[in-house]
């Protein structure tokens, strides 16, 4: 489904209370133009059997208590690590999802500091794999704080509510 379709599904997902439709539609641009730049208009997202994401903590080498909460976006199933469990464990399921669909729920994620978007690479080879994987990761609060500044720049519209982004 192209970025187009992706984001005429979530508008008209979006729950019908007068405002939320608009202001999707509002801040459809930002969830385009960071699509654009990811180079896939799928990725399979890993979930457990309650459909919940799967989380990584990541933990800082030089400051081991310093951490972060991502969640991984695969480019292609077979570049899910065996680790991860995808295929092999039954309470891990790689489900695909279009991208903007994962941009506009990681707005709302609040245990999830960062979604980590691996695109496979078939052309550039690699020793080891046979491809090369080019890692992008999207922080929510820099997500939120885009879509605030997307948001106030169409100011015209009804003000926002508070709990937005």
């Amino acid at each position: 489904m192209d970025l187009k379709a992706q984001i005429q599904l979530l508008i008209e997902n979006a729950p019908k209370d007068g405002r939320t439709p608009q202001l999707v539609a509002a801040i459809a641009p930002a969830l385009n133009a960071i699509a654009q730049n990811l180079g896939h208009s799928n990725y399979y997202i890993l979930q457990n059997l309650d459909r919940e994401w799967v989380l990584t903590t990541l933990s800082n080498r030089g400051n081991p208590q310093q951490q972060k909460q991502v969640v991984y976006a695969f480019s292609r199933l077979q570049d899910i690590p065996a680790s991860y469990g995808a295929g092999l464990d039954p309470q891990v399921i790689a489900t695909p999802m279009p991208v903007t669909h994962i941009l506009f729920q990681l707005l709302a994620l609040e245990p999830v500091d960062s979604i980590v978007f691996l695109n496979s690479n078939l052309a550039g080879r690699n020793r080891t794999s046979g491809t090369q994987v080019r890692e992008v990761e999207i922080k929510r609060t820099d997500l939120q704080n885009l879509v605030k500044q997307v948001l106030q720049r169409n100011s015209s519209h009804a003000p926002l509510p508070p709990d937005i982004a």
